[in-house]
């Protein structure tokens, strides 16, 4: 090492499952993160001058890739979360639609659309485009390090922006799997780069000359990213987790409903943002929704069915959450305190639990649901919406799911069906309240991304000019008069 060289500072990404080294990454400073988004600056130019066509062509190729090559993404997915094959393979498949749904799309809701002038201006062309917004830093989750961050990664390219993706600390390798394949289809210019870390990197990019910042993780640290970005007046989008609730009326399907139920609270290891960790059931039904959930709950095993807790801190917070339902005379019909293993954790379904409990109002991320009887819907819904959170929901019932999915304080919800909204491209994913704001996926992910432009253009001189020091008296009255007939009538 020379006098002018420093020892670059690393860390490891290990394998949840066995703690094995999978890859070793370095950690980003805020001159590296500086740099990267100086390049991203000259390569958003470019990648915009492409324009829709040229961006979709090459992120079909991309798509391509990532088609041809699931099974070795699959594997690094795996190897930095845990998580069986076939989940790992659900989030890709995902993915891929979403990207192929941006580059189809992305003229349609973004290129120029006419708007009418109106009357008093009928001699303008009113036009409304959407342009890129420049470098768009992306802050992405471990949870679904595939799924989750290129539903603002490909949204943003498709817009014509060069992306900083900073994915999670516990899945690096997966981030630079996605850079990598991206470089090989857009080889001439750094369009989506890679910055690896820990939340001094993040925070870094937040920092850095970014013109917006996507970021999947918890409330409090969307908070400190609000504050910092707050700095530069920089916007964010910012989808900051859930406690979601599922809904079971007395005509509900009571076995699709348990199914959803199971695999909503349970599937990958109950990690997901969208997952159920709330079920109110009416009481005409309880009990018999309440042996069928037991019954499936049973049958799912950790290490088989779902991988295990990729952030060991989690495990603490899932012993908290149970200790103390238990505590406050909840009951444990399956699991409990002594299913969390020392890296897995067995499903546990909670009955009796109060509301103010933190099994009811934190979130938990972990394979553990709560089922509260109640007396009717009207009740259900006013407990689902008692919270701070407000991502999705589920509902199931034959004839009321249109009527009460839309009382239900959350940016999405599922009918009949679990978090089905999540792998529709059309549709919009975000929440409210604790849960963050703005939307990724669908028109709205893409307009995200971009920022409207407003463009008016004379056609023909109008006689009665309005916006000149030389308007008479005559030309005041003339449009007053006309004002009054348009609009004054009663």
């Amino acid at each position: 090492m020379t006098s002018t060289e420093q020892a670059v500072e690393t860390f490891d990404s290990l394998d949840p499952r066995t703690d094995r080294v999978v890859g070793t990454y370095p950690v980003h400073g805020p001159d590296a993160v500086d740099a990267a988004v100086r390049r991203a600056r000259g390569a958003a130019e470019w990648w915009a001058s492409l324009g829709f066509a040229g961006r979709a062509e090459r992120l079909r190729r991309w798509k391509g890739v990532l088609a041809r090559r699931m099974s070795e993404l699959c594997d690094v997915v795996s190897a930095e979360t845990g998580k069986p094959a076939g989940d790992a393979q659900l989030e890709t498949v995902l993915a891929v639609e979403h990207i192929e749904w941006a580059a189809r799309n992305a003229r349609r809701v973004l290129g120029p659309k006419r708007r009418a002038s109106g009357l008093l201006l009928a001699n303008q062309a009113a036009t409304v485009e959407y342009r890129p917004l420049g470098v768009v830093g992306v802050i992405g989750p471990w949870n679904y390090p595939v799924f989750t961050p290129l539903g603002s990664v490909a949204y943003a390219l498709a817009a014509g922006n060069a992306v900083v993706f900073k994915p999670s600390e516990y899945t690096p390798g997966v981030g630079a799997w996605l850079v990598e394949t991206f470089a090989e289809v857009v080889p001439e210019q750094p369009v989506l780069q890679l910055v690896t870390g820990f939340g001094a990197t993040g925070a870094a990019l937040v920092r850095a000359d970014v013109d917006k910042i996507a970021f999947t993780g918890s409330a409090a640290t969307g908070r400190k990213i609000m504050a910092a970005a707050a700095e530069r007046l920089t916007p964010v989008v910012i989808e900051a987790g859930g406690k979601d609730p599922l809904l079971v009326d007395a005509d509900a399907d009571l076995d699709a409903a348990a199914d959803a139920a199971v695999w909503g609270a349970f599937s990958n290891a109950g990690q997901t943002c969208v997952g159920v960790e709330r079920v109110y059931v009416h009481t005409a039904v309880y009990d018999e929704f309440v042996a069928r959930l037991t019954e499936r709950a049973r049958q799912v095993r950790p290490g088989e069915h779902y991988g295990p807790m990729t952030m060991r801190s989690q495990l603490d917070v899932v012993r908290r959450h149970i200790t103390d339902a238990l505590a406050r005379g909840g009951r444990a019909l399956v699991g409990g305190v002594d299913a969390v293993g020392e890296r897995y954790v067995r499903p546990t379904v909670l009955v009796d639990v109060p509301e103010d409990s933190t099994a009811v109002r934190e979130e938990t991320f972990g394979p553990t649901v709560t089922v509260t009887r109640v007396s009717d819907m009207d009740e259900a819904v006013e407990k689902a919406n008692d919270s701070a959170y407000g991502l999705g929901s589920t509902v199931f019932s034959r004839r009321r799911g249109m009527e009460l999915a839309r009382r239900l304080r959350t940016g999405m919800t599922a009918i009949n069906a679990p978090l089905s909204f999540a792998g529709i491209a059309t549709l919009p994913f975000g929440g409210i309240g604790d849960s963050g704001f703005g939307r990724i996926h669908g028109p709205e992910g893409l307009r995200e991304f971009a920022r409207p432009k407003a463009i008016a253009r004379q056609r023909y001189r109008m006689p009665l000019a309005m916006t000149t020091f030389s308007r008479t008296p005559r030309t005041d009255e003339l449009v007053g008069r006309l004002v009054s007939m348009l609009h004054g009538r009663r």
